[in-house]
C-alpha cells in the first residue's frame, strides 16, 4: 500500500492535516464514528482534549483490529459540538494526534455539530483507511 500526501503550494499551508491523500491498496476500512466511550459505554473526560484523546484512541483501536495502522488513514472527519473550543485547543489536540497517530496526517475536516449521539460527547471522529 502506498499513501501520498499532497499539499500544493498554491493552497494555505497544511497544519495538522493534508489537503489531499492519494492511497493505493487492496482493502478499504471504513471506521465508524468514535466518541470518548469507555468499555462500559460511558463517556469519559470533562474537557474536549480529554474526550478527543479517548475518541482518537478508540478510532485507532478499531483500525488496528481491522489490521491497519495510523499511517494507513486516508480520511478523518472530526465532529465537534463547539468548533471555537476545538480551535482554542488546536495545539493541544495536535500534540495528542502526534503522540497517538504520528505525523502522517490524513485528509481531514472539522464539522460543527449541534449534538452527538451521546449527549455528554463533545467530539466524534470517523474515517477510512486503505490497507495493503
Amino acid at each position: 500500500m502506498t499513501v501520498e500526501r499532497v499539499n500544493p503550494s498554491e493552497l494555505s499551508p497544511a497544519a495538522g492535516f493534508s489537503h489531499a491523500v492519494v492511497a493505493t491498496g487492496s482493502r478499504v476500512v471504513f471506521l465508524a464514528g468514535q466518541t470518548a466511550l469507555d468499555v462500559d459505554g460511558k463517556v469519559v473526560g470533562e474537557t474536549l482534549p480529554a474526550q478527543f484523546e479517548t475518541a482518537l484512541a478508540n478510532l485507532l483501536t478499531a483500525l488496528r483490529a481491522a489490521g491497519g495502522a495510523p499511517a494507513d488513514l486516508a480520511r478523518v472527519t472530526v465532529y465537534a459540538t463547539d468548533v471555537a473550543d476545538y480551535r482554542a485547543h488546536g495545539a493541544e489536540l495536535g500534540g495528542i494526534w502526534r503522540r497517538l497517530a504520528g505525523r502522517d496526517y490524513p485528509a481531514m475536516a472539522v464539522v460543527g455539530a449541534v449534538r452527538l449521539w451521546d449527549e455528554q460527547a463533545l467530539v466524534e471522529l470517523d474515517g477510512f483507511a486503505v490497507l495493503p
